[in-house]
């Protein structure tokens, strides 16, 4: 990556970005593991009509339900680049997946991208029959700023009302604000493809104004109450400036009495999840399968 010798991420307009990112996956396709059937689907939102991507696994249900929220900083990468994760995890963990196509930022600033996946949540615990699923076995999850709307979405629901949910799983989940940084984001800010200042970017593009960086749906490391929440898994990266917000957050739900399962993937950067580059992006994957397992029955 260092030597294609790409400009700064956070010096570039953000539609060039993403059209570098889907033309990046569209030369290096990831593997697609096979599943039984994809379908896409469009369901009530709140800001309109919201894509997802229903990904169901060999076999006979009712099956575990499993919603992604893909990362991408809430600013570019979509239900495309993150197929074959969805794919990986349906098959491993045989249950069925649902990644939500999310409004992104800068378009649609803080609180759209939350909003969207409590209500993708909800639906999915209305119609979870319809598609194969267990209503009472649904699991949130997502990696980066989808480990964040994963996160934000279980206290939500606690408060708020929706499905009952059996678990959590935070992939390298950003919790606070780039303004609040944590060691690691001194240790790994630069030179380990995800930057302090392309957070910052991130952030900039999807949080309004500083206020909503004092607000728990957009940080929650900030949440005042953690407890009551689902069981949570969650993964960091030794490389990665987000490593000691995903651990910390870790920290705060296991003092709060939430069951907690930490991996902390040494040698790893931001982004390996997954990813076929690498052997622990294969390993990482089966760990969430395991844990998901334990919630079949």
């Amino acid at each position: 990556m260092q030597a294609m010798n790409l400009p700064p991420m956070q010096t570039l307009p953000v539609d060039i970005v993403r059209q570098g990112v889907l033309q990046e996956y569209e030369r290096n396709p990831w593997p697609k593991t096979p599943v039984a059937r994809v379908e896409d689907k469009l369901i009530d939102g709140p800001g309109g009509a919201l894509p997802i991507r229903i990904y169901t696994p060999k076999g006979t249900g009712p099956f575990p339900i499993l919603m992604y929220f893909h990362g991408g900083g809430w600013v570019i990468c979509n239900i495309e680049t993150h197929d074959s994760i969805c794919r990986d995890l349906c098959s491993g963990a045989s249950c069925v997946v649902i990644s939500v196509e999310y409004r992104l930022a800068p378009e649609h600033k803080f609180p759209a991208a939350p909003d969207d996946c409590l209500a993708a949540t909800r639906w999915a615990g209305a119609n979870a029959s319809s598609i194969g699923g267990d209503p009472q076995r649904i699991v949130v999850s997502g990696d980066s700023a989808g480990g964040n709307l994963a996160a934000v979405t279980t206290f939500r629901i606690r408060d708020e009302g929706g499905p009952d949910l059996r678990g959590q799983a935070l992939i390298y989940p950003a919790t606070t604000h780039y303004s609040r940084p944590t060691r690691s984001h001194a240790e790994n800010g630069d030179g380990y493809l995800l930057t302090h200042a392309a957070m910052a970017w991130f952030m900039d593009h999807y949080l309004r104004d500083f206020a909503d960086a004092q607000n728990e749906h957009a940080c929650p490391l900030l949440a005042r109450d953690l407890r009551g929440l689902p069981p949570a898994f969650v993964i960091t990266a030794e490389f990665d400036p987000l490593r000691d917000e995903g651990l910390q957050y870790a920290e705060r739900l296991r003092a709060a009495g939430v069951p907690v399962r930490f991996s902390n993937y040494d040698g790893m950067i931001h982004g390996f999840y997954g990813s076929p580059l690498y052997p622990q992006g294969a390993q990482a994957i089966a760990e969430t399968c395991a844990w998901m397992q334990s919630f079949e029955r």
